[in-house]
């Protein structure tokens, strides 16, 4: 983006909520540094010490930061809301603008402009896959997002996407396209798992078309996996 309500503002943008932790600064559609690096646990602990870098690279203070961009999910539960809460207290002590993004649209907005759809597919670290499908000229989503089965993918996306030329994009591009074999015209975009770089694009251009936020909020496609604890019976208890 090079003109617009988004044109000229600095933005952290943190990413906490796939398998890795990612942080970045950028001015306008310029990334001025970013730092990744690839975990599955241990967002917490890695979380503001990156932060603190990215920043102090970037020759900023924090107070020069006009918001912070942060993904939404879905994705890892713990990993969410790390980077949620690391957002909005960055963004409550600033006074800045916080702006949540959900990571299709980060992935999605850090492809390359084309023709046809593309298709966002994510880790949900089960069986099923979490997609939502976009128009590749104007980024704008073709539908809401879904976790489906790989057998069915096929018919979703030849629901929202008809024969059109398709991008697969994500941290399980792959796994999609293989369910995917002989029933597309297909290609796999490399290395495009959810970024902070990503979440930069997708910020600027959702302050280009929604100049008024809203409730930041994660995105769940199900519930979280909760384990309760074995209730005792009143016959056990009775028995100490």
């Amino acid at each position: 983006m090079t003109s617009g309500r988004g044109a000229g503002l600095t933005l952290l943008a943190i990413e906490t909520a796939g398998s890795a932790c990612s942080a970045a600064v950028g001015r306008g559609s310029v990334v001025l540094v970013a730092e990744r690096q690839a975990m599955r646990y241990g967002h917490a602990e890695a979380l503001m010490p990156m932060v603190d870098r990215v920043v102090a690279a970037s020759g900023l203070s924090r107070a020069a930061l006009d918001g912070i961009a942060v993904a939404v999910g879905p994705g890892g539960f713990t990993g969410m809301r790390v980077g949620l809460g690391a957002a909005q207290g960055i963004a409550l002590a600033l006074k800045a603008r916080l702006i949540g993004v959900t990571s299709f649209a980060a992935v999605a907005a850090a492809l390359p402009a084309g023709t046809g759809a593309a298709l966002v597919a994510l880790d949900s670290r089960r069986e099923d896959l979490y997609i939502q499908l976009f128009d590749r000229a104007s980024g704008v989503p073709l539908g809401e997002p879904a976790a489906i089965m790989p057998a069915a993918l096929a018919e979703h996306v030849g629901a929202l996407a008809g024969n059109s030329r398709l991008l697969i994009a994500g941290d399980i591009a792959e796994i999609a396209a293989a369910a995917l074999a002989g029933r597309f015209d297909t290609e796999i975009a490399a290395e495009s798992a959810p970024d902070a770089r990503g979440v930069l694009a997708a910020g600027l251009r959702q302050i280009e078309r929604k100049p008024a936020d809203g409730p930041v909020r994660p995105l769940y496609l199900r519930p979280p996996d909760v384990t309760m604890p074995k209730q005792q019976t009143p016959l056990a208890t009775a028995r100490r």
